[in-house]
């Protein structure tokens, strides 16, 4: 009885790695060596000068990319705007307010026009930019398959469903990366993205006054972490955009400090400490929190296979002149 099961596992395994592996051939390191030369020159110097103005901009390239690949995969569908016939997915409430970084895509887009016109996708650019951040933030770079093509079709109602709640437990977690072909492993790897950046008080508030029916505050939280988000978030206030590090101890750094806080009941969303209510994630968190460079290399190997999420390539999509908007 057990055959055709595992047969259909088995089946499902070689079309995700063939899947990849055709995803792989289409994109190629180093694709604008001839076509524009200094195409990954000009994108990094525009997120480091977006960096010196602002550290925390790099957090919100890298959470772009995320939310760029998840929903039909990476072809830059987050950047284009909404018109009064569509809402588009950067006005969907699971990106606006919580993503930036948009003015730094287009000053590096402006100038890689004026370089090598109609040639570098605006999906390169975000993967780029994205790498960029990382390594600004002390993290390892890594290589970039380029060669992307960017997609024509942005709607706020792709978004459910192709993107992680906060509230997520592990199991939705596992399961939700697993339909994007990441193992377990990875997920938790990829988790630690969480290592920069900030988050809205409304994001994770349910955990502060409002957790279930028999307490109000999430008891697996770290009582005087609460203490100190409730003095930043304070209930009942109306400001949406009142926001808290995602990792207090090193906000603008790329560390397995992450890690380390879930280990003291410190993760801040529900899908952040409930790594440590499963054997297999849990063993995870305590081996990245002890070998950061391990998690490091692992988080960069994470990144790149992301990246190759659904991409158009080839023919397929354009080259848009305007990151915001299709091609007329």
């Amino acid at each position: 009885m057990s055959t055709p099961l595992n047969l259909s596992r088995v089946f499902n395994l070689l079309v995700v790695v063939l899947f990849f592996q055709s995803v792989h051939s289409q994109l190629q390191v180093g694709f604008y060596t001839t076509s524009c030369t200094l195409a990954e020159t000009i994108v990094k110097d525009e997120v480091q000068k977006a960096f010196f103005r602002d550290p925390g901009v790099t957090a919100g390239l890298v959470r772009m990319h995320f939310h760029d690949c998840f929903v039909r995969g990476c072809d830059a569908s987050v950047l284009i705007d909404s018109t009064s016939s569509n809402t588009a997915e950067k006005d969907s409430p699971a990106n606006n307010p919580s993503l930036r970084g948009f003015e730094v895509i287009d000053k590096a887009k402006a100038r890689l026009e004026a370089a090598c016109r109609g040639v570098v996708s605006c999906a390169d650019i975000v993967a780029f930019a994205a790498r960029d951040s990382i390594v600004l933030t002390r993290g390892l770079g890594y290589d970039v398959p380029a060669g992307r093509r960017d997609g024509r079709i942005s709607k706020a109602s792709d978004i459910p469903g192709n993107l992680p709640f906060p509230t997520f437990n592990v199991d939705n977690l596992t399961q939700f990366f697993a339909n994007k072909g990441f193992t377990q492993e990875e997920m938790v790897t990829l988790c630690g993205a969480h290592t920069i950046g900030r988050s809205h008080c409304t994001s994770f508030s349910n955990r502060l006054y409002n957790f279930n029916a028999t307490t109000n505050q999430d008891p697996s939280l770290d009582p005087a972490y609460a203490a100190q988000l409730k003095q930043q978030c304070p209930q009942g206030n109306t400001n949406v955009n009142l926001v808290v590090p995602m990792d207090p101890a090193s906000p603008t750094v790329t560390d397995a400090s992450y890690y380390a806080g879930i280990l003291k009941n410190r993760g801040l969303f529900t899908s952040d400490q409930t790594l440590l209510t499963n054997s297999a994630t849990a063993n995870q968190v305590k081996q990245n929190a002890r070998i950061p460079l391990l998690w490091k290399k692992k988080f960069s190997a994470a990144m790149v296979k992301m990246g190759q999420l659904e991409v158009l390539a080839g023919n397929a999509g354009e080259i848009r002149a305007n990151c915001r908007a299709i091609n007329s």
